[in-house]
């Protein structure tokens, strides 16, 4: 018997809740951008650079997870931050900011974290054609 191996997501009202901070998130990013007076084509530019992550997946499905997961969590970005404002430096601020607004515009949209077991397994759920309870 064929068995089909589906990684753990949150479900329910935590998944709706979890989307509803990655609002909040982008939200706040995109605020906190705007106060650096840093240029809006920065923005722009800076915003999907934290998919520029996708190319790990050419070295396999578990290398690909751990690069995209490690461009795709708060920790960077709050690291970025806490230099910012250590040095004074508005391009960490601005940098941090937006990247903290891409995260958080991903995790609006449903896409999660990755498992090693393929691209579209996260733990927000599967994305994709085959995606269940999007």
């Amino acid at each position: 018997m064929n068995t089909i191996m589906t990684a753990p997501a949150v479900t329910g009202a935590p998944r709706l809740l979890l989307r509803l901070e990655g609002l909040a998130l982008f939200i706040l990013g995109t605020g906190a951008y705007s106060q650096t007076g840093l240029s809006w084509w920065l923005y722009a530019l800076l915003f999907f650079s934290p998919d520029l992550s996708f190319a790990g997946y050419m070295a396999g499905p578990r290398a690909g997870a751990a690069i995209y997961n490690a461009a795709h969590t708060i920790l960077g970005p709050a690291i970025l931050l806490g230099a910012g404002l250590m040095l004074n430096a508005p391009l960490f601020l601005g940098t941090a900011a937006v990247w903290a607004a891409h995260i958080g515009f991903d995790r609006m949209l449903g896409y999660g974290l990755k498992y090693a077991t393929a691209f579209s397994d996260t733990h927000l759920g599967r994305i994709g054609r085959n995606r269940a309870g999007a």
